[in-house]
């Protein structure tokens, strides 16, 4: 299975969650992408290009920045399992990921697990870890995204 954010799943079901993650992402939509997250200082997020950030207004800035950047990404989820117990799961698989600017156009893959809990009602993200493992694609990849997000 891959999941886009253009599939048709029940928000209640943990690959629902994913969808409407990868469709916040690809989207750019900053408003859904809250709506995935926990809201909380509890939330956390380890990304090649933001680094460590906890807490959902240090991950919204990741998110402002990569959605306001010069760097159209466009990412997919797939090769992945779920693992689910109680009112959690954990996802684990990679994102397959196409990193398009003016001057230059990179295929990616990012080592990638996500940790969902279940709170009233809905599914909200609370921890992700991505990892890109070939030094010469992360080093590309930080150089095309990072084009233009450097302060004045």
């Amino acid at each position: 299975m891959i999941i886009t954010g253009d599939e048709e799943i029940d928000p209640h079901q943990p690959e629902g969650a994913l969808n409407e993650y990868y469709r916040a992402f690809n989207g750019h939509d900053l408003a859904l992408m809250q709506r995935n997250w926990d809201a909380s200082d509890q939330a956390s997020m380890y990304h090649p290009l933001g680094g460590m950030r906890k807490g959902w207004e240090e991950i919204r800035e990741l998110y402002e920045q990569i959605f306001g950047g010069p760097a159209g990404v466009m990412v997919t989820f797939q090769d992945f399992t779920i693992q689910r117990f109680n009112n959690n799961f954990l996802a684990i698989g990679a994102e397959r990921g196409i990193l398009r600017t003016q001057a230059a156009t990179l295929e990616f893959r990012i080592r990638t697990s996500r940790w969902y809990n279940f709170r009233g009602g809905t599914w909200e993200q609370i921890h992700y870890h991505g990892s890109i493992e070939e030094p010469e694609v992360l080093a590309r990849y930080l150089s095309l995204v990072l084009i233009g997000m450097a302060p004045d």
